[in-house]
């Protein structure tokens, strides 16, 4: 698995409990084993695009307070892709 998508996982599992849409894009992510972000990206349909895109931003922040570059980069990486 790719490691953006790996740190993608960590991030969404934290919405998971409380989102059907949080939890659709963890399936995804899970059954088709994306060789890279960009798959990824292009198989997601709107519902789940406007959830990364309200997401990402507060996580990609939280991870640059922590001072967690890689996770910034990481999580950027996708956000960029959106």
């Amino acid at each position: 698995m790719d490691k953006t998508l790996g740190y993608l996982i960590e991030t969404i599992s934290n919405y998971g409990d409380e989102n059907q849409t949080s939890r659709a894009i963890l399936t995804k992510i899970v059954n088709n084993q994306y060789a890279s972000e960009e798959a990824f990206v292009r198989d997601l349909d709107e519902g789940e695009i406007e959830f990364l895109n309200n997401v990402l931003p507060d996580e990609i922040n939280y991870a640059m307070d922590e001072r967690d570059f890689k996770r910034v980069n990481q999580l950027n990486e996708v956000y960029e892709l959106l």
